[in-house]
């Protein structure tokens, strides 16, 4: 027991783990996470049952990541507590200090020497233990270790609050409009392009978000695995559309409005007749006998698109197709087809604002933790009156610093120093 016990707690233990995660982290970073089946079936042919089954899909959420996390609170906590612990019980450690045998031995002047050295120039407490003097400065540099541990395991926490407490929205937005969040925070997209310059697919957004405080960032452009960071929020490029565009205008008084397509609708003046509008199709493939083939599916932005409406008139229905360009007039309506709009959409992760202020107090504390345990080692040295010994956590470059500064002041070494 008491072998599972150490290995739980042990440094080697926290390593694995931390590599593990690594390697989950990585591969939730390449392989986009919570998309459908079928995006992976098309993407990775042969790898997507091995995906799936491992929930590569959903790293984050699975059940070995959540087990790995668990796992790792367990031994920093273990091991902050036996640090804690250690550190509750060396209370006497000045007493302990002043029991230590010398390990040098000094003239006179090199005695002088020293206690000059330790209070004036390194300004050390004494305290007398018997008949030795204990001079110690910054022990509370003991505690950095634990700080530095305990640090690490409240940025795991406050990490796993910023990964499952945030909700989630999925968004379509058209360019040159916004979306308003629950908080009234504003989403803008301000343009989206299926296609770069160069005619390669890059399905990409500029985004502009405004916060209820009215703070505004720059307009970024966002892509698939690279989000924007603001405030709360974090806005990824998750999938996009194709939407029909008309121009209707009342044929009567001349009045004009431009409706963007996304489903079924019908348009009309006096509610019997009108323009069914039914689907957008990406291209057509026309045969030598002059029928036309509609294509359903295309990738990037579509090249021929047809527009597939029902002209409603006086109780008849009549099938047709048109092109951008083209124009019907109907019930006294007219509309025009335009070029269709691609728009794109948008996954919105909203985190509590107070995960990320815990977490920057996490991170905080370990920089002081760091910082403590680097930086600021206790200064622990017992002096007798023929010599002294040097203790603490890590005593070594201390007793070196005294070596060199007190070289010919040094007798013959005798017993060996025992630590407290």
């Amino acid at each position: 027991m008491n072998k599972i016990w150490n290995f739980l707690r042990s440094m080697r233990f926290g390593i694995i783990l931390l590599l593990l995660i690594a390697l989950c982290s990585v591969a939730g970073s390449v392989i986009p996470q919570q998309r459908e089946i079928a995006y992976y079936a098309q993407n990775y042919a042969q790898l997507h049952p091995a995906i799936l089954f491992l929930k590569l899909n959903n790293v984050f959420e699975s059940w070995y990541f959540i087990v790995l996390l668990a796992l790792l609170c367990l031994n920093l906590t273990l091991c902050s507590v036996v640090r804690v612990v250690a550190l509750a019980k060396d209370k006497r450690l000045l007493q302990r200090a002043g029991l230590m045998k010398d390990s040098e031995q000094l003239t006179e002047a090199g005695m002088e020497k020293l206690k000059a050295h330790l209070t004036k120039e390194l300004h050390c407490k004494a305290t007398p233990v018997g008949e030795n003097t204990v001079y110690s400065k910054r022990l509370y540099g003991r505690w950095g270790t634990f700080l530095t541990h305990f640090a690490i395991l409240l940025t795991v926490v406050f990490g796993a609050l910023a990964l499952y407490l945030p909700t989630v929205t999925d968004e379509t937005c058209m360019p040159g409009e916004a979306i308003t969040m629950p908080d009234d925070t504003k989403i803008t997209v301000e343009s989206f392009r299926i296609e770069n310059d160069s005619g390669d697919l890059d399905y990409s957004s500029e985004i502009r978000v405004t916060l209820p405080d009215g703070r505004e960032s720059e307009v970024s452009r966002i892509r698939v695995n690279y989000p924007m960071h603001f405030g709360p929020y974090k806005i990824y490029q998750q999938t996009y559309g194709t939407a029909g565009s008309v121009t209707a205008e009342n044929v009567e008084n001349g009045e004009k409005e431009d409706f963007t397509l996304t489903e079924s609708v019908f348009l009309t003046l006096d509610g019997q007749n009108g323009l069914w509008y039914d689907a957008l199709y990406p291209g057509y493939i026309l045969g030598e006998d002059g029928n036309i083939t509609l294509i359903n599916n295309m990738v990037g932005s579509y090249e021929d698109p047809v527009y597939q409406v029902q002209l409603a008139e006086n109780g008849e229905y009549i099938s047709a197709l048109a092109f951008p360009g083209d124009e019907f007039e109907v019930g006294g309506l007219k509309v025009r087809f335009n070029a269709p709009v691609d728009y794109p959409g948008l996954r919105i992760k909203h985190t509590p604002t107070v995960v990320n202020i815990l977490l920057l107090a996490a991170f905080t504390l370990m920089t002081v933790g760091l910082y403590i345990t680097f930086f600021l080692q206790p200064v622990v040295v017992k002096v007798s009156p023929t010599g002294y010994a040097v203790g603490g956590p890590k005593p070594e470059g201390m007793r070196l610093q005294l070596e060199e500064l007190l070289g010919s002041d040094l007798r013959k070494q005798s017993n060996e120093e025992e630590s407290p």
